[in-house]
């Protein structure tokens, strides 16, 4: 739950927006699960502990590289860092599972570069459900007209589990908007917020797994007099 993870640094309240990644988590149906294999363990008296790590790119909190979807995209280490860093709102649009987000779920005045939508639709990682919701391509042009540059959300993908087409995915290659899946937004309230969600230069790669937090903003100080 990402309120139990919450903390205080330096008077700064923060979320980790990130589900624990483990041999139980689930990843989309045909990918590679994340697993560990120790080759040392001071357990069994080695001088120190060295583990491989083996999973699909696009597990737990991840970034989604315009490779993914786009035959001539950008590969994740081609990326602009500062797509993932800076200003961000997370907003909870009226959905439940097996819906489309709509752009009228989203406020029609000035956004942040960065939106997170929690949808509440995909709340175990261990378990896979197929009818998360996701964004129609409409909203991914709605927010582009206002200048978003990333979009995230709680589920596994943009679009719904069964497309084949990809269309949020394909709006936002068109668009140039970077995605970011995968999010554990529970217990964390709408409103603005720093995100910190910096990829692996995993070069030639599609995606990248991340440690994403939200950064809650100082309040802004009223003018004098």
């Amino acid at each position: 739950m990402a309120e139990r993870q919450s903390g205080r640094a330096a008077g700064m309240r923060f979320y980790d927006i990130s589900p624990p990644v483990g041999g139980n988590t689930v990843v989309f149906p045909g990918d590679t699960p994340p697993s560990r294999d120790v080759l040392l363990d001071m357990a069994r008296g080695d001088h120190l502990t060295l583990s491989t790590f083996r999973s699909t790119v696009h597990v737990g909190a991840h970034v989604d590289a315009p490779s993914h979807y786009g035959r001539d995209g950008r590969t994740i280490d081609r990326q602009d860092v500062e797509l993932y860093l800076g200003p961000c709102i997370v907003v909870r649009p009226p959905v439940k599972r097996g819906d489309l987000i709509l752009p009228g779920a989203v406020a029609q005045g000035d956004l942040a570069p960065r939106v997170l939508f929690a949808t509440g639709t995909y709340p175990d990682a261990t378990h896979f459900n197929e009818d998360f919701a996701a964004l129609a391509p409409e909203t991914i042009d709605f927010l582009a007209s206002r200048h978003v540059r990333l979009v995230g959300i709680d589920t596994p993908s943009v679009d719904p589990s069964t497309s084949q087409d990809l269309p949020s995915h394909r709006r936002c290659l068109a668009h140039d908007i970077a995605i970011l899946e995968g999010l554990a937004l529970d217990g964390v309230p709408e409103g603005t917020y720093e995100l910190i969600a910096l990829p692996l230069k995993l070069v030639g790669f599609d995606a990248s797994p991340v440690r994403a937090i939200l950064r809650a903003l100082p309040p802004v100080p009223a003018p004098p007099g």
